[in-house]
């Protein structure tokens, strides 16, 4: 493997350095580094991150590979700076054995361009009435310490302390979709004056937090490790953080497009606004950015969800749930976290690499830019601002909320253990 020279970079952030990769780690941080033979990148005061991690991605194969392939997942992951992607269990078979979570694996690591993790189903076929084989696919080669039946919820109160207990002796996590089906049922958008005015079904906050609620006394009560998935209220934050005050092992995710986007959307009944769960109010959305810049909600997470056109291309009630979001997370959390000064880009690394790498167990990821550690790295033009073009893209689906929108920042390249992923923006 060839050496990089990544001459001018700035590391986290900070002052301008140099950074050397050999091997596929990072061999030397400082200024004013050189070695013979190696391909010099010239940052120029661009940002160096470590690799992104990204906790909760549906990479829909197998079984949807109309919308997405494991393939076109990983490329759209690393041109959005990722190096590593947790896939969510909810594929046609669901990955609920240790048989299907390998099959997933091994699909990620033929295709070169990022590790992937299975998530595995805590129930079978994501029904909620049985446990699924969680110590078998533990066990397996995809090595799987995250379950969940996202897209559902765990709704049942004795099948999740079950689950809690037997990912307790695993080492795992179980990651909770909080949604009380019967409070959810016909709703199509988030409860409040917007979906009044519209006539169109309401999704009560209260869906959400009264689970959220559930979860944490369970998980203190078993002593086992509970994460949420893409919280998405100011009550929801309210709990975490009370929970985290009781020393309860609770960790939580916010979405990008729950920092920007808010159910005023919804009055253009355009489909690619309807996601599970809703887009909030304003008020939800300053609390989620105030509790992801304070640590009360630990991580960043995409809920990255491909649909083909036909899904989303329909009248509001028929339309599929979902956005697409690898290849604008870090944009997006650039114009509501950075830009708005409530975090800075340590911060950034922190919530969308370190953390969801410590919470999935992700090895190799997540680490410091520094000599010695794996060179899983991204490069990010912070000054860059344009358009949205989903034309552009490397996922199979083009469903995104941002197009035609102005975002800051790109990013430019993206190595995985050495080996570049994206140069100037193109795949390799």
């Amino acid at each position: 493997m060839s050496k990089t020279l990544i001459r001018g970079a700035k590391v986290l952030g900070g002052e301008p350095q140099d950074v050397l990769i050999d091997g596929g780690v990072v061999e030397a941080v400082g200024r004013d580094l050189s070695a013979e033979g190696a391909e010099v990148v010239e940052a120029g005061g661009k940002v160096l991150l470590p690799g992104l991690v990204d906790l909760h991605t549906h990479l829909r194969e197998p079984g949807r590979e109309d919308s997405e392939t494991v393939l076109t997942g990983t490329r759209a992951a690393a041109s959005g700076g990722y190096t590593n992607v947790f896939a969510m269990a909810n594929t046609f078979p669901v990955a609920d054995t240790a048989g299907v979570v390998e099959q997933v694996w091994r699909l990620g690591q033929e295709s070169g361009y990022c590790d992937v993790q299975p998530i595995g189903a805590v129930t079978v076929g994501l029904e909620g009435a049985k446990l699924a084989e969680l110590g078998a696919m533990h066990e397996s080669a995809a090595g799987v310490t995250v379950f969940s039946d996202d897209g559902k919820c765990v709704h049942d109160a004795v099948i999740m302390r079950r689950a809690l207990e037997y990912v307790k002796a695993l080492g795992g996590v179980v990651a909770q979709h909080a949604q009380e089906p019967r409070l959810t049922e016909g709703a199509q958008m988030n409860e409040g004056v917007v979906s009044a005015e519209l006539g169109l079904g309401g999704w009560p906050a209260v869906a959400e937090e009264s689970i959220i609620a559930r979860d944490v006394l369970l998980a203190e009560h078993v002593g086992s490790r509970v994460h949420i998935c893409h919280l998405s209220t100011a009550g929801s934050v309210e709990i975490v953080r009370w929970a985290k005050s009781r020393g309860i092992d609770v960790t939580a995710e916010v979405t990008p497009h729950h920092l920007l986007l808010t159910d005023e959307l919804v009055r253009s009944y355009n489909p690619v606004y309807k996601v599970n769960p809703p887009l909030r109010t304003e008020r939800d959305v300053m609390a989620l950015r105030e509790a992801l810049a304070d640590g009360t909600i630990d991580i960043v997470a995409t809920d990255h969800a491909p649909h083909p056109h036909e899904d989303k291309d329909c009248e509001w009630a028929a339309a599929a749930m979902g956005m697409v979001g690898l290849e604008t997370a870090l944009s997006v959390v650039q114009a509501t976290m950075v830009d708005t000064g409530l975090l800075d880009w340590a911060g950034v690394a922190d919530r969308m690499s370190s953390k969801p790498a410590k919470i999935g167990q992700a090895t190799g990821h997540g680490r410091p830019v520094s000599a010695g550690e794996p060179a899983n790295l991204t490069l990010v033009d912070t000054e860059y601002r344009g358009p949205v073009d989903p034309a552009g893209f490397a996922s199979r689906s083009r469903n995104t909320p941002y197009e035609g929108r102005e975002l800051p920042g790109r990013v430019t390249h993206t190595w995985l253990r050495g080996k570049a992923t994206l140069v100037d923006g193109k795949l390799t």
